[in-house]
């Protein structure tokens, strides 16, 4: 990104926070804020480019505001500038928590989530009542209609904010999914980084299928969203003694404290550090998602004064403490991948040899249904679609039968198998215009879940359904630019034979809008899962990639 362009994003972001009509003195005073020295007349330069684009328009004399061309621009268009700053955004969440717990006034981070039903609402209040969330304090409206409902939830992003007033540091590190067995938190089955993904980590795993929170509350096991930060161990016992405070006043949610250096729920914690886990603020609304109902959740991306909160229901908390056992380490995808990627051996001249493929299940009597939609979804777009499959049986169930697709690791292992070293970076989604874009990006290295696996829960693809432009699942491997040449005549290979290889890259490019190391040049390639999203599109009732094994390339067959 050069600096002309950083600029005009963070213009665009000064413009979407403000949502009115701004003037170039204002901007120009939040540009120094994060650390852009320009003058008003500089800003007003910037600007009328951003209106020639037809991102931003004039509002007379009150300033300029961001267009919904503008905010698209602001959501796609800078994906590698994007994993980034979702980490920045908590941290600045964070530093503007004002929260004083001894008066209980000041600003807290809050959850904006809108439902369109009441007895959406009723189910979420229960949660409350379980005492799965970080607060019973809420902020409650009307939305844009009669028939939708606005919710302001205290985010656990306060809890870091409060701390760090105290002089107490905090580093964000994972949200994910913790496994609660008789009511005790047992461990982090899943987690996604902060760092370097354009999802925030909680809201991957708000989606029908990923969460039971209703399971929680009825039977004690289940599993909900949490979020895990780290503090120095020093300040262990002053942090325990504020969050009691906080426990006392109706702020909570925290599930977890280990000891220094203590391994906890799952997740290593470093000599001289603490972890402490806490409950997502978004739980009482995945209970309503679990049950079908519609709901849209903008996590920690407002501040609001607590004075305007109130509790929604009295809490009688359902949850045990922790347990203090010493779990097995949550593995993260790649770690989970590497042995799988090294024992690929396909040979490219005789197109044999072990590859990777992941396993999906159906149920065996939608199985003509889901051949003929696979067919079909290939055949419209052959370039971006991996014709091959295989067909496995269920280890357990003879009603379903399994789908195996090629996983594009397999690429990774060829070329490790040739002497090239080659790093799935990221799992994404890609638009397909004129010239496609990921729109968004999860980094394989900090997450236990395969990323195109979360865009498939969420309903994110548009591979078959007509709605826009297509959205297809890819992956973005980085490669050594000193083994450019060999590994483009390999990928060619590839492509020849029917492998989803989108695009090579050159070094210092950006491919597709995502961004490698410098040294490197990145390549797209296309996800065997792409298949399988196309079977959900249709309403094919699926179990999206139950495992990844390897099989014989020779043995799979083609659409």
């Amino acid at each position: 990104m050069t600096e002309s362009e950083h600029k005009i994003i963070e213009i665009l972001r000064i413009l979407n926070e403000q949502n009115k009509p701004t003037g170039s003195k204002l901007i120009a005073e939040e540009l120094k804020n994060k650390g852009f020295n320009l003058g008003e007349r500089a800003v007003r330069y910037h600007m009328q480019i951003l209106d020639e684009k037809g991102y931003t328009e004039r509002m007379g004399y009150s300033g300029r505001q961001i267009t919904e061309l503008g905010r698209k621009k602001l959501d796609k268009g800078i994906i590698y500038d994007q994993v980034d700053f979702i980490y920045s955004k908590f941290e600045e969440m964070i530093y503007l928590t004002s929260f004083n717990y001894m008066n209980r006034t000041g600003n807290v981070v809050v959850n904006t989530s809108t439902i369109y039903d009441e007895e959406a609402f009723n189910i979420i209040k229960d949660v409350f009542k379980s005492g799965l969330c970080v607060s019973p304090y809420i902020n409650l409206k009307e939305g844009n209609s009669k028939e939708e409902i606005q919710i302001k939830t205290i985010c656990g992003t306060t809890i870091d904010g409060i701390l760090l007033n105290e002089g107490i540091p905090t580093i964000p590190l994972y949200g994910g999914l913790v496994k609660i067995r008789d009511y005790v938190p047992t461990k982090f089955t899943e987690l996604i980084s902060y760092k370097k993904t354009s999802v925030t980590p909680l809201d991957a795993f708000v989606a029908p299928g990923m969460t039971s929170v209703l399971d929680v509350i009825n039977t004690g096991n289940g599993t909900i969203p949490a979020n895990f930060r780290l503090i120095p161990s020093v300040g262990r016992e002053r942090a325990l003694n504020i969050i009691n405070k906080l426990e006392k006043i109706g702020i909570g949610g925290v599930m977890a404290v280990s000891e220094e250096g203590k391994n906890m729920l799952g997740v290593p914690v470093p000599e001289g550090m603490v972890g402490i886990a806490v409950s997502g603020g978004v739980t009482p609304f995945c209970a309503a998602q679990e049950l079908g109902y519609d709901i849209d959740i903008k996590i920690a991306e407002e501040i609001e004064g607590f004075e305007t909160l109130s509790p929604i229901a009295d809490v009688k908390k359902i949850l045990k403490p922790a347990d203090d056992k010493i779990h097995a380490k949550t593995p993260f995808l790649l770690s989970k991948s590497w042995n799988l990627i090294q024992k690929v051996n396909f040979d490219v001249e005789t197109r044999k040899g072990d590859i990777i493929v992941n396993v999906s299940y159906i149920n065996k009597d939608s199985l003509d249904k889901a051949i003929d939609i696979m067919k079909e979804t290939y055949e419209s777009n052959p370039k971006y679609i991996n014709p091959y499959y295989q067909l496995v049986e269920h280890p357990t169930d003879y009603s379903k039968i399994g789908i195996a697709t090629i996983c594009s690791l397999s690429i990774d292992g060829l070329l490790i198998n040739n002497g090239i070293m080659s790093n799935p970076k990221y799992g994404g989604l890609l638009e397909l215009n004129e010239s496609p874009l990921f729109i968004d990006l999860i980094s394989y290295n900090g997450s236990s879940v395969d990323p195109h696996k979360i865009f498939i829960a969420k309903n994110m693809t548009s591979i078959t359904r007509n709605i826009g432009s297509n959205k297809i699942l890819a992956s973005l491997k980085e490669i050594p630019y000193i083994s450019r040449d060999y590994a483009v005549h390999l990928l060619n290979i590839l492509k020849n034979i029917g492998f989803s290889i989108y695009k090579i890259g050159k070094p210092r490019e950006l491919t597709y809008n995502a961004k490698v190391d410098n040294y490197n040049f990145g390549v797209v390639a296309g996800s065997g899962l792409n298949l399988i999203a196309a079977l959900k599109e249709k309403g094919i009732d699926v179990e999206v990639k139950a495992i990844a094994k390897l099989m014989k390339f020779e043995k799979m067959e083609r659409l």
